[in-house]
Parts: C-alpha cells; structure tokens; sequence
C-alpha cells in the first residue's frame, strides 16, 4: 500500500512538473499568434515565408535557430543591414515591433514553433529583458 501511494505521488508529481511549462509554451504561443498576425503578417505573411530578396523567412529559418538573440534584438529594437537566412541575402530595414517584452517572448514562441519550425524551449520575458539595443 505504502509503495502504491508513493508511485501515485511520484507520478502526480511527474505530471505536474513536465506538463507545467508545455502549458506555458501553449499559452505563450497562443497569444504569439495573435500578435504576429496583427503586426508581423504584412510582410513575413501568413505562411511565415516572407518574400525573398526583401523580408527574410521565418519558415524554417536557420537564423532563428543559430541566433535566437539576433532574432529578439531584431524584434524589440528593429533591424537594418545585410543578414542571411537560409542561405539567400537580405538587406532591408524592419523597424522595432513596439512589442514589451513579455510579447515579444510570446512572438519568438509563436515563429520557432510555427512554419514547420519546432523548439520546445521556452523563450522567456527575462531573457528579453536581458537583450539590450547595441
């Protein structure tokens, strides 16, 4: 009996602790969606692809991946200069999203897990707050 109840423990446990943060990356990609297709959509549009040669991809994007603080810099204090993505050129000017910090950890949630990418680390509002305009 006293092992049964343990087991349970544990497994509750288990439970709670491995669900709780997919919870938050649900969530936090929820309301991502939301502000990428009020802000974000007229230019990288609604399939994440953006238009080459002028707005860089979100689909697959290997800059997401291998920079994921260019990317938040990108989003909270603007872009402009060449940067590659998926290997194609791109030297356009993307101006700050106007987003606080919480939304723009809810915006990379959104594109690093959406047009075909996945990544189930949580970007956090204390990671964004730690990326300062250079």
């Amino acid at each position: 009996m006293k092992t049964l109840i343990s087991l349970g423990c544990a497994t509750l446990y288990m439970l709670l602790f491995f669900s709780a943060p997919q919870d938050e990356l649900a969530k936090s990609i929820q309301r991502g969606k939301a502000l990428y297709e009020e802000s974000c959509i007229t230019c990288h549009l609604a399939s994440g692809e953006g238009v080459k040669g002028t707005f860089p991809p979100l689909a697959k994007a290997d800059f997401l991946i291998k920079y994921p603080e260019k990317a938040i810099h990108a989003i909270k204090f603007g872009m402009r200069g060449a940067v590659k993505v998926n290997g194609v050129d791109y030297n356009n000017a993307m101006p700050p999203s106007g987003f606080a910090d919480d939304e723009i950890a809810d915006v990379m949630n959104y594109i690093r897990n959406s047009f075909g990418n996945k990544n189930s680390t949580l970007v956090t509002e204390k990671q964004v707050a730690e990326i300062k305009e250079k």
